[in-house]
């Protein structure tokens, strides 16, 4: 395991709504604890891509800590795109569903402990129209759903629920796919499509309980209609979906088309509306710091 001497902080001061300078004080009171080199960088949404790649050329981190949510951790996850840089998450969104994905701690020294620990995981990275994905992008109901949130007063869990109602009343599922995976196409109908990397959206619900993030393939999920019985079920960690609600396809590339425009969403950012979708899985994998081994 490489030594992590030199720390690269991004920060993006606007996620999740959150004043984020009491915990960066604990953060490089650690860091600096540890006898660690540290450069910082706030996001500010113009060019940060190019800036982060420019202070990696520069400083040559040996691992990067992110404080954000799902957004700031993808943008990462590009620059670093082919780098062999570790990451650590300290989750600081309004979801944080990859960080629900990873089973972090809610505590911010049990976070820093793994976000600056060896136990390293070498995740799959999915690339969906071009775009970075690492745990679950969707066409349907829940894209619709997540459009829906942007615009809410309420955040977080409470707020999901409550824009859940006015979003299924208004909704015009199900919804008509074809997927073409290695030269054969299917068709389907539903009510969501998940593309899925990770087992769970950020509200926890396990909707993809055998997936894992470092098998080299990701699974299709279709969720063929509208069950509350079972939805409520994959909030259990053991969730079993059966046939009846939800059909599952493993595979490394997938083409995904509707028959009319279907709201879209990656990671938990709405995108827009689309007819056609094309997901792969990337070459490059993202080091990533993990509480415990993952086999």
């Amino acid at each position: 395991m490489k030594i992590k001497n030199k720390i690269l902080l991004v920060v993006n001061p606007i996620s999740g709504g959150l004043n984020k300078r009491t915990m960066l004080v604990t953060v490089k009171a650690e860091i600096k604890k540890r006898g660690l080199q540290l450069e910082l960088y706030e996001t500010t949404g113009k060019k940060d891509k190019k800036k982060i790649k420019r202070m990696i050329e520069d400083f040559q981190p040996d691992h990067i800590l992110v404080v954000g949510g799902d957004g700031t951790i993808q943008l990462v996850a590009e620059v670093l795109d082919g780098h062999k840089i570790s990451v650590g998450i300290l989750p600081a969104g309004s979801a944080n569903g990859l960080a629900v994905n990873l089973k972090l701690p809610p505590k911010l020294q049990d976070q820093l402990k793994i976000a600056l620990g060896d136990n390293i995981l070498e995740m799959d990275v999915l690339k969906i129209n071009g775009r970075t994905c690492l745990h679950i992008a969707d066409l349907g109901i829940n894209a619709e759903l997540i459009k829906n949130y942007e615009h809410a007063s309420i955040r977080g869990k409470l707020g999901y629920f409550l824009k859940s109602i006015p979003t299924l009343f208004h909704s015009n599922f199900p919804f008509n796919f074809e997927i073409e995976i290695d030269h054969m196409t299917v068709y389907k109908k539903g009510i969501l499509l998940a593309i899925a990397n990770a087992n769970k959206f950020g509200t926890g619900a396990n909707v993809n309980p055998t997936g894992k993030m470092n098998d080299g393939k990701f699974e299709i999920l279709v969720f063929k209609k509208l069950n509350f019985i079972k939805i409520f079920k994959t909030l259990s960690e053991n969730a079993k979906l059966g046939s009846d609600f939800v059909e599952i396809i493993s595979t490394t590339q997938a083409k995904i088309r509707c028959t009319t425009p279907v709201a879209f969403q990656i990671d938990g950012e709405y995108v827009g509306e689309v007819c056609e979708v094309e997901a792969q899985i990337s070459p490059n994998k993202l080091l990533i710091a993990v509480p415990s081994p993952i086999e």
